[in-house]
């Protein structure tokens, strides 16, 4: 799952997410799941911040 920050967790499928995560496309056994959050979450920084800090560079992080 991922939240508005784009923070990655993993979380059981057959339980409701929690208020502000949502599905991140990916199901599987908990190896899998962390293998994929391994490869997709390369920036741990949370989305603001990255936005911040590409503001002041003059870049504009997605």
């Amino acid at each position: 799952m991922i939240n508005h920050k784009e923070q990655y967790s993993i979380w059981p499928a057959d339980r409701p997410n929690p208020p502000g995560w949502r599905d991140a496309g990916r199901e599987g056994l908990k190896p899998e799941c962390l293998a994929y959050i391994k490869e997709v979450w390369t920036d741990m920084r949370p989305l603001s911040l990255r936005r911040q800090m590409g503001c002041r560079t003059g870049r504009m992080n997605r």
